[in-house]
């Protein structure tokens, strides 16, 4: 809910539930819909005392986002929200559609939003939009209403480039994705990869895993999680001495992934914040795969 690319995260993830109403109406929390409003603008805002305050704090809540993270109790949530407020500039949420039911001390809501995260300033400046689709459930205590649980997922199966102008040839990154999915996941085969701001191209041969060899700097892409077509991992060149991470989404067909990679070492220099210092990957299969044969 919250998002999170994040760690993509994160990132997403308290983004799961608000956008702002009008000033008033985010003060009122004599409802289900306005805290929801106000838990969002909160998340915007960086204001993780108040998403503690609307948010409940049973040790065993358990709410899921997008790359596979799963959240139990305040306490997973209150860490992931500090990691993705202290690696940004700031964040955006504007809410595209929120529906909110309610019977006696129970609500439940869906809502489709947007989370624009900024991270760096000036020429180094990235904008990242998230658009994610939430469900989840609020709970009236005390006469006031604090958000149990959420899931969260990504809305459409589309994936583009820019989101907006930036000052530096680096592109933001648009992901997007449905839910479940029935994609076998075989990822063996031939890839031709397009680093796209550079138009830097080369291959790769994978195993069924999504692990092997390819063509830059005598590099080797390593999965490390591939669940509902969002494929991750990691990359290493020796020739250059660097390595980082990745993170994809598989077509459905299984044909081409489109995603970002990024550094998380370069030569001496470690402990790069990830997913700041990177670019766009387009990935295309040479191999058929084993449905279009």
């Amino acid at each position: 809910m919250f998002t999170c690319f994040a760690q993509v995260l994160v990132t997403a993830l308290l983004v799961c539930t608000i956008s702002p109403l009008s000033h008033a109406l985010a003060e009122d929390l004599s409802n289900p819909e306005a805290v929801l409003r106000r838990l969002i603008r909160a998340n915007a805002e960086l204001d993780l005392a108040t998403l503690s305050r609307l948010m409940a704090h049973d040790p065993d809540i358990t709410s899921y986002t997008i790359g596979g993270r799963k959240y139990v109790g305040w306490a997973d949530v209150e860490e992931a929200m500090r990691e993705e407020f202290a690696s940004v500039e700031s964040i955006d949420i504007p809410i595209r559609e929120l529906k909110v039911w309610q019977k006696d001390s129970i609500a439940w809501f869906t809502m489709e939003l947007e989370y624009i995260r900024v991270v760096g300033k000036g020429t180094g400046q990235t904008r990242t939009m998230l658009p994610l689709r939430e469900t989840g459930v609020l709970e009236r205590r005390n006469g006031e209403w604090v958000l149990l649980s959420w899931h969260e997922s990504f809305r459409t199966v589309a994936m583009t480039g820019p989101i907006s102008e930036k000052a530096s040839a680096a592109s933001a990154h648009h992901f997007v994705s449905t839910g479940m999915s029935s994609l076998a996941t075989d990822l063996s085969g031939e890839w031709e990869i397009l680093e796209v701001e550079d138009d830097k191209r080369y291959k790769a041969t994978l195993d069924k895993s999504g692990n092997g060899p390819y063509t830059q700097h005598g590099g080797h892409f390593t999965t490390t999680r591939f669940s509902d077509r969002m494929w991750q991992g990691t990359w290493q060149q020796p020739g250059n001495d660097r390595e980082g991470g990745f993170e994809l989404l598989l077509s459905e067909d299984g044909a081409q992934a489109k995603g970002i990679w990024w550094y998380s070492r370069v030569g001496t220099q470690k402990n790069i914040p990830p997913r700041e210092h990177g670019g766009t990957y387009l990935w295309k299969r040479v191999t058929p795969t084993l449905s279009s044969k």
